[in-house]
């Protein structure tokens, strides 16, 4: 049996991962610490995903491993020598990673390091996924000349890039965040490996992942921590631009089927955006609308004026590069199915647990 290391197997897309290639036939070891709930308090821990995970999956073994450990990493690839590796451990905030630089480049630049040497001293023919970001992009998107509408800021239709933002879009000159930066380092890193030592790895710079299964918080994870705030009544804070900031929103279960695309026919060094795109986006303001009408009850939120450092004003994913390079991968979820199989999964739970705390 053929087998695929995920880091991050707790979180939403390494969760998804790893139930969908345990169903594809792999032997899947998930590597994952929590330190989701180290960063975002004790509601956003991975954990209920990982023990989900290991009842539900026969060929799935979580190990409690940090990235940032070397020697540990080295000693898991030298032992298991996988078919294909998934990298999407990450520390993911903004404003998390100004608070501590040194934790925030440690797990998303020094472990990314880490993953890619132990892959090339023991699996260098192993397709390396490695889940990347726009904001490698800074907030470059924001010069963009885009028009303020009732409920969006949007570029003219007839600019070259209404479709979408292609990875042509340049990294330099832009203000990044420290998270930004450390992704940036990463995903340089990810390309670098694949061009110089020839080893089939891709950079999938995503728009907004999400998913039934994301703990969203208020630092990251906005579209699920928005419905969660909706359908639990819990207030709900908008960072500047008036509510109008518009971003896309792909589904995790896409995501991991454009994965399994590449893993199936690697290249050398690729590089993709990956998002809804058109298809899928939402402004903060229209999302609000959204999440009322599904659960059947009002936001309570407030606007700030102030704008988070590095973020988006607009951002919509051209993706069309990796859909020319893989025809058989298409979007399946467009933004009110996912919004909609975010609130059934969770809505119970949810609620039950709003009671508790009133």
């Amino acid at each position: 049996m053929a087998t695929a290391i995920v880091t991050g197997s707790g979180g939403l897309i390494g969760s998804e991962s790893a139930a969908y290639f345990a169903q594809q036939g792999y032997d899947v070891i998930g590597l994952d610490n929590d330190m989701r709930a180290y960063f975002f308090g004790p509601e956003a821990s991975t954990r209920p995903n990982a023990e989900r995970l290991a009842a539900a999956e026969n060929n799935f073994t979580p190990l409690d491993l940090d990235i940032r450990d070397r020697e540990a990493v080295e000693r898991v690839f030298a032992k298991h020598r996988p078919q294909l590796v998934v990298h999407c451990a990450a520390q993911p905030s903004h404003d998390w990673a100004a608070r501590e630089p040194h934790t925030d480049f440690g797990v998303n630049a020094v472990g990314t390091l880490n993953l890619l040497e132990a892959a090339r001293q023991h699996s260098p023919d192993a397709p390396f996924v490695f889940t990347s970001t726009n904001k490698v992009y800074g907030d470059r998107p924001n010069l963009l000349p885009l028009e303020e509408q009732d409920t969006r800021y949007e570029l003219p239709t007839d600019h070259e890039w209404f479709g979408g933002i292609p990875t042509t879009m340049s990294i330099d000159q832009s203000t990044h965040s420290i998270f930004g930066a450390s992704k940036v380092a990463a995903d340089v890193l990810v390309q670098e490996y694949g061009r110089y030592f020839d080893m089939p790895t891709v950079c999938f710079r995503g728009g907004c992942l999400t998913g039934p299964q994301h703990a969203g918080a208020q630092l990251h994870g906005f579209l699920a921590y928005l419905m969660k705030c909706t359908a639990t009544g819990d207030p709900y804070t908008i960072f500047g631009y008036k509510g109008k900031q518009v971003r896309d929103n792909i589904h995790a279960h896409d995501v991991v089927r454009a994965f399994h695309a590449f893993a199936k026919a690697p290249r050398a060094g690729a590089v993709y955006n990956l998002g809804g795109g058109r298809a899928s986006n939402v402004s903060m303001l229209e999302a609000i609308a959204k999440c009322q009408e599904i659960a059947g009850r009002e936001l309570s939120y407030t606007l700030s004026d102030q704008a988070r450092i590095g973020d988006h004003q607009w951002y919509v994913s051209d993706f069309g590069d990796f859909e020319r390079d893989y025809p058989e991968w298409q979007l399946t979820f467009g933004i009110d199915e996912v919004l909609r199989d975010i609130y059934e999964f969770n809505a119970e739970r949810w609620t039950a647990g709003a009671s508790v705390g009133r």
